[in-house]
């Protein structure tokens, strides 16, 4: 059953934006939270809510806007991820940062995702290195706010912004300040093929300099990746991606190659096996399998990420990989327990950062900081944020406190 089936009969399905007007104006006059949803595949992120209604936007589908040569599309917000990625295809372009599919990991189906639930939880893939996130490629939306009012920002081009960009503030928000009805988005052309090197063999702090060397080069990385041999078939495996035209990325990878030769024993994927190792690092699949153990997302500095690994290992049983030359790590608590105050305190000994509880069940989400907690000024400011925008609190209430 996915996480859409277990919806109740207090829906309402939008069928317009006109509708989602309605609805959320009466949710702020009488004061009725809301929980938004589109396919239903990233509802189990954020702290558990308590809402007599759902605002179910998965009628709100279709591409309105495709100009291959402006590279720009524009999506109603229930748009299902899948049918922009194909129509994409057709005309070998991508969204460069790399969606995340995060179905598997949180016990759905994949490919539920919805053009909105991207936006609403920026979760970047791991071409973010060389891309960018969710956030650098939104040009614009259209959305109702908490109040019950229409705005727009953004535009369908690319230009200096002035005053508040108000789509990047919503991206990444989880749906606690307005509702996205429409989405533009900045499309780019896809590489002509990929290859990648792995460096076979490495402990997680060679990785970490096979890594950072790789990415000083001149190589054009576009993604840096360590799976440890607990989490690859008894086989420590460092991934480093190029891509672009076939004869550069045949010279860069050769190049490469040799500047790593004193590293470790090399292997090479060719374009299909490229593909599904990096669509197995994007998706978390790693810990697809044991549901029942609490996932962390940590964002740390490159070079600290394998000394926080040992560092909270030493305290708890823990296993995790690296993304983003290190930068990202997953973590999965194998003990079942988040240990919320190891981690947290292990990062903040280690230079900072930030940890988000990804998969947990409900009650360890009711009674754990799912979110870095803020510094005091920072939190100060999202409140008022919020105030501004949904004053009443109707929107996805306590998703992110």
């Amino acid at each position: 059953m996915t996480q859409k089936q277990q919806s109740t009969q207090a829906d309402l399905h939008p069928q317009t934006n006109d509708d989602v007007l309605a609805a959320v104006k009466w949710a702020a006059g009488e004061e009725v939270p809301l929980e938004i949803i589109g396919q239903g595949s990233k509802r189990a992120l954020g702290r558990p809510m308590q809402t007599a209604h759902t605002l179910d936007m998965s009628a709100l589908t279709g591409v309105t806007l495709f100009e291959p040569e402006e590279l720009v599309l524009s999506a109603k917000a229930g748009t299902p991820l899948e049918e922009i990625v194909k129509l994409l295809d057709q005309h070998n372009q991508e969204l460069q940062f790399e969606p995340m599919d995060i179905g598997p990991l949180l016990g759905n189906k994949p490919k539920l995702g919805t053009l909105g639930g991207l936006v609403s939880t920026n979760l970047s893939g791991p071409r973010r290195l060389k891309a960018g996130s969710v956030r650098d490629h939104i040009l614009g939306v259209t959305a109702v706010s908490g109040r019950g009012e229409v705005f727009k920002s953004g535009g369908r081009v690319v230009k200096n912004v002035t005053g508040y960009d108000l789509s990047k503030g919503l991206t990444g928000a989880y749906g606690t300040l307005a509702v996205l009805t429409d989405i533009i988005v900045k499309v780019l052309p896809r590489a002509e093929t990929e290859q990648t090197l792995v460096i076979v063999g490495l402990t997680d702090a060679d990785a970490a300099q096979a890594m950072a060397t790789a990415m000083g080069s001149n190589a054009e990385v576009s993604g840096a990746a360590h799976l440890p041999a607990e989490l690859n078939q008894g086989q420590a495996h460092t991934y480093l991606r190029l891509e672009g035209f076939t004869p550069s990325v045949a010279s860069r990878i050769e190049n490469l190659s040799s500047l790593l030769k004193s590293m470790g024993a090399q292997e090479r994927l060719d374009e299909e096996a490229s593909r599904k190792c990096w669509i197995n690092v994007r998706d978390c699949l790693p810990f697809a399998a044991q549901r029942d153990a609490p996932v962390w997302r940590v964002s740390c500095t490159p070079s600290e990420g394998h000394a926080i690994v040992h560092a909270v290992k030493n305290q708890t049983d823990v296993s995790a990989y690296y993304d983003w030359q290190g930068g990202l790590v997953w973590m999965q608590m194998n003990d079942g327990n988040p240990n919320a105050p190891i981690l947290r305190n292990t990062i903040q000994q280690h230079g900072g950062g930030h940890a988000t509880l990804i998969r947990a069940d409900v009650a360890t989400r009711q009674s754990t900081d799912v979110f870095q907690p803020q510094p005091a000024p920072l939190a100060a400011l999202s409140k008022r944020y919020r105030e501004n925008f949904d004053p009443k609190g109707v929107l996805n209430p306590g998703r992110m406190n």
